[in-house]
């Protein structure tokens, strides 16, 4: 409700060199941290110390659809450097993978993925000490997912990585921080650890909870739970499958020799497949955790 903290009880450090992303189911305060830290929302009680001249940058997947569709790039980028010479700006969005026609072209006629790499592009431009990233991949085909990560890891600031894709984090992250029941506390263990931790139906128990005098709930049925267990095993295994599919594609990409002249429509082929895998993992992965919440529901 407005006015309601979302977290409370925070004790967090943030040092120059980390790369921490941020666990946790939807809907449990991970964007709302990451809206914090840089300055979007207020903090309700407490402190925060930060170091003199902080500057922070910020990406969200909603930043793409805040673009201006009527502008190009490159005016984008000449809004952003007024003073800066233009084949300056031009090598900037060459580098962020807009190339010449890409620089000219109004921002609504562009695709997800090019939209995602100017507005990421807008965020750093500032070469900010700590780089905030919430879902970041989103709009993102393989090509710029590598450049992204490859980015991150040349980066010589501090990251904060909310996403979903466990490929990113894996690859970015040397520090978890998991968003759970109205707090943030560091994760000691590993992603692996936190993937089987969401395939295990837990009990939240509240200190604080009073036993209400209230009719419980009609218990699920033997069968009605054995059919849960079945959905939540078939969803699971549909998301291990679309797993393997986009390994598998990421490394049919990663050959130097689809990147040859020549071979540009069998490369936008591969991206097409690769793009819509990810799709799907997406809309799995979604079916699979509302499967656990039915079965955790059913089991209480």
């Amino acid at each position: 409700t407005e006015g309601s903290p979302v977290l409370s009880r925070l004790n967090l450090r943030i040092d120059q060199d980390d790369r921490i992303a941020l666990l946790g189911k939807n809907g449990q305060g991970k964007s709302t941290l990451a809206k914090l830290l840089s300055d979007r929302l207020p903090l309700m009680q407490g402190k925060e110390v930060k170091a003199n001249k902080l500057r922070v940058g910020f990406f969200a997947q909603h930043q793409v659809d805040e673009l201006h569709v009527n502008e190009t790039p490159l005016q984008h980028m000449i809004s952003a450097r007024p003073d800066t010479q233009h084949s300056k700006l031009r090598a900037q969005l060459a580098g962020f993978g807009l190339g010449p026609e890409q620089a000219e072209t109004e921002v609504g006629r562009l695709s997800g993925g090019q939209k995602a790499r100017l507005s990421l592009l807008l965020a750093t431009l500032d070469a900010p000490h700590l780089l905030i990233l919430d879902e970041p991949t989103n709009h993102l085909d393989i090509e710029s997912r590598e450049a992204l990560v490859e980015a991150l890891t040349r980066y010589s600031g501090a990251v904060i990585l909310v996403s979903h894709d466990m490929h990113l984090l894996s690859m970015v992250a040397d520090r978890l921080w998991l968003v759970s029941n109205g707090t943030v506390k560091p994760y000691e263990e590993d992603l692996e650890a936190y993937r089987k931790m969401l395939l295990t139906p837990t009990k939240p128990v509240s200190k604080n909870a009073k036993p209400k005098e209230a009719p419980k709930p009609k218990r699920a049925s033997r069968d009605e739970v054995l059919a849960l267990r079945s959905e939540v095993r078939k969803a699971e295994a549909r998301v291990d499958k679309l797993n393997e599919m986009r390994d598998k594609l990421a490394s049919k990409l990663a050959d130097p020799a689809l990147y040859e002249d020549g071979k540009v429509g069998e490369l936008e082929v591969w991206n097409k497949k690769y793009a819509e895998v990810m799709e799907a993992l997406d809309r799995a992965e979604g079916i699979w955790m509302s499967a656990e919440e039915k079965l955790e529901k059913a089991s209480a």
